[in-house]
């Protein structure tokens, strides 16, 4: 089957993950920087990483998809997986926030980060398996950043246990890494259409 109703219904669920985490954002009641500040708190910074995070999934998610033809059941299982950690961002950022980065929520939050890494990886492993898959593995390479991103959320999560607070610093880490444009599919993309991919 084509890629063209799972990229749709993905970018469905991204959308409403993205709108249901800006619903958590608290209105202030001053008309103030520091009214914001009072009203937001952290909120607002762990709302940004969180949208950062998952603009990154998406784009490497279209990204993956202009690099497969076709789908079969194992792939689309391993997308709803990834989906499915995706979604659980407003729930673990909104706890994180609202406990002022208790370690608990901390915690659970790197947890959800680590989680979709891992899903997202079983995703490109289950369509390097499909046919067209060289595709797939001659485009990534070595993927250095996905294989560093785990080890970064693992730090960030040890992290916790000595300052909540200094688990934020692998995972922005994480964050700002997925930021520089990632040119490796585009490149690929580019030798296929000028027929020079060997």
């Amino acid at each position: 089957m084509e890629t063209d109703r799972l990229e749709a219904f993905s970018d469905g669920v991204l959308a409403i993950i993205i709108t249901i985490m800006v619903l958590e954002l608290r209105v202030p009641e001053e008309h103030t920087l520091a009214g914001l500040l009072d009203a937001t708190g952290i909120g607002l910074l762990t709302y940004v990483l969180s949208f950062v995070y998952i603009g990154i999934y998406w784009n490497n998610h279209h990204h993956l998809f202009q690099l497969s033809t076709e789908v079969g059941g194992g792939v689309l299982w391993a997308n709803l997986h990834l989906l499915f950690w995706l979604s659980l961002y407003p729930f673990t950022t909104a706890w994180m926030d609202e406990s002022h980065l208790a370690l608990v929520p901390t915690v659970t939050y790197g947890v959800n980060l680590l989680a979709a890494a891992v899903a997202y990886y079983v995703l490109q492993a289950t369509i390097k398996r499909r046919p067209g898959g060289h595709r797939v593995r001659e485009a990534l390479g070595r993927d250095t950043k996905g294989k560093l991103s785990p080890v970064l959320y693992l730090l960030g999560i040890g992290l916790a246990f000595v300052e909540p607070w200094l688990a934020l610093v692998p995972f922005v880490l994480v964050a700002l890494i997925w930021l520089v444009p990632d040119r490796r599919v585009e490149a690929f993309l580019e030798r296929e259409r000028s027929g020079s991919t060997t």
